[in-house]
């Protein structure tokens, strides 16, 4: 008799955490990742959590969300953003400048990306255009990269007569060619 009230008991409470169980594996979950850290990036996150829950999306209620940090190391994103893509999340969030989306456009052409940059996604080629960006990224631009012939200007003008003006760039952010090269040609034209 007591076996089959223990077997009884370990039933009712299965079926009562089955609902749960079965909820949980339902949650949507969200794959986010970040060419830096999660310790520089905390009003980052703070944003996005905020974000997210004005939208009706509460992590661990209703949404799971999987973290991926490169912390500066940019030869790690295509090995995570294929792991989130093995995990079949159901968006990729992707912050931390222009290698983040690019490592997720070449895992996945059909999990939606998310992106923040300061560059030209047209001319990197993660959307096909402002207007209809087509494929699966969509996301936001400060188009900063403008802002370097802006700058050097302003430099120019507050400090006149410097005969040579530095640029510091990290060789390995895969756009700091590109920078390097129109800071480059605003110096020429604007002698």
């Amino acid at each position: 008799m007591t076996r089959r009230r223990d077997f009884i008991t370990l039933l009712g409470g299965a079926a009562a955490a089955w609902p749960l169980a079965a909820r949980a594996a339902a949650m949507p979950v969200i794959g986010f990742m970040s060419t830096r850290s999660p310790e520089d990036s905390a009003y980052v996150l703070a944003a996005f959590r905020r974000g997210l829950a004005e939208g009706g999306f509460v992590e661990g209620q209703n949404v799971a969300i999987e973290f991926r940090w490169a912390r500066g190391r940019y030869d790690l994103l295509s090995d995570m953003a294929a792991e989130l893509v093995s995990r079949r999340v159901a968006v990729l969030t992707t912050a931390g400048g222009e290698p983040s989306p690019l490592a997720a456009k070449r895992a996945t052409s059909t999990i939606p990306i998310v992106f923040g940059i300061g560059g030209d996604p047209v001319a990197l080629g993660v959307v096909e255009s402002f207007s209809r960006p087509g494929g699966n990224a969509t996301g936001v631009t400060l188009l900063t990269n403008l802002m370097e012939p802006k700058r050097l200007g302003l430099l120019r003008d507050l400090v006149p007569g410097v005969p040579l003006i530095g640029v510091l760039l990290n060789p390995e952010f895969a756009p700091a060619l590109h920078y390097s090269q129109e800071v480059e040609e605003a110096a020429r034209s604007h002698p």
